[in-house]
C-alpha cells in the first residue's frame, strides 16, 4: 500500500519517514503552521533516496507558480489542495510528472474526477487539511472500482479501520505522526507505518516501495496514475 507522510519540514524527518518505509513525503507551500521555504524543500528533495516521491502541497496557487516551483526545486509531484479547476489541473499535469488532486469527501466533483485529467485522486475530510477524521461510511459504495489515496485524521490507532472500511490504494498522514506541528514523532511514525503494513489487504499491489517504478522515470515518460476503473 502506498504511504505518504505529509507536513515534512526537515531533512531528518524526511529521511526518517523514508527509512521507516514511506513511499512519499509531502512539503507544504500553502499557508500552514507546517509551511516550508523553497530552500528547505530543495534541501529535502536533494537528500531523499531516488525511490521516494517528493510532493509539494499547494492550495489555490497560480498554476504557473506551481509548475515553476516544482521544477526548480526538483519535486517529483505536486498535490493540489484547493478549488483548482479541471483546466488548471490538466495544465499542471502537462508540466509536472505526478499530480495528486484532493477532493473533500462531500465534494460533488468527486464523481467527475476524469475531468481533471491524469491525476491521482485523494479523498480528505469535508474540510481538507484539517487533520480531522470523517465518517468513512460516506464513501461506502461511492467508488467501488476506483483507486484513491485516503487522508483525514489518520493515525496508528485508526488507520487499520479506515483501510478495512474503504480499501484505498494509499493513505496519507500528517498530524497523526507528529510530536508538534511540523515535527515528526519517531514512535508515532513507526507505529503508523507498521499499522498500515499490518492492515494492507493480502491482494494489495501497492506495497512497500510502490513508488519506485514511477519515481525514477524520466520526465518524458509520464508515470501512470492509479487507474480510476481498476480495483484497489
Amino acid at each position: 500500500m502506498f504511504v505518504k507522510i505529509c507536513g515534512i519540514t526537515t531533512v531528518d524527518d524526511a529521511l526518517l519517514a523514508a527509512g521507516l518505509g514511506a513511499d512519499a513525503v509531502g512539503m507544504i507551500f500553502a499557508e500552514s503552521s507546517r509551511r516550508i521555504t523553497q530552500g528547505e524543500a530543495r534541501d529535502i528533495a536533494r537528500r531523499l533516496p531516488a525511490e521516494i516521491v517528493s510532493v509539494g502541497v499547494f492550495r489555490n496557487e497560480r498554476r504557473e507558480r506551481v509548475a515553476e516551483l516544482a521544477n526548480s526545486i526538483g519535486l517529483r509531484a505536486v498535490q493540489l489542495h484547493g478549488n483548482e479547476s479541471p483546466e488548471d489541473v490538466q495544465w499542471v499535469a502537462e508540466r509536472v510528472p505526478i499530480v495528486i488532486k484532493v477532493f473533500a469527501a462531500s465534494d460533488p466533483t468527486l464523481h467527475r474526477v476524469e475531468e481533471f485529467g491524469p491525476v491521482w485522486p485523494m479523498i480528505d475530510s469535508p474540510t481538507p487539511g484539517s487533520g480531522r477524521a470523517f465518517d468513512w461510511s460516506a464513501l461506502e459504495g461511492a467508488w467501488p472500482h476506483r483507486r484513491f489515496i485516503l487522508a483525514g485524521g489518520l493515525h496508528a490507532g485508526n488507520v487499520a479501520e479506515a483501510i478495512a472500511a474503504v480499501r484505498p490504494w494509499g493513505v496519507d498522514a500528517a498530524s497523526g505522526t507528529e510530536a508538534s506541528p511540523g515535527r515528526k514523532d519517531p514512535v508515532k511514525l513507526r507505529q503508523f507505518l507498521a499499522a498500515v503494513r499490518e492492515a494492507a489487504p493480502d491482494d494489495d499491489d501497492g506495497g512497500p516501495g510502490a513508488a519506485a517504478p514511477f519515481a525514477a522515470a524520466p520526465a518524458a515518460d509520464r508515470p501512470r496514475p492509479p487507474d480510476p476503473d481498476e480495483d484497489a
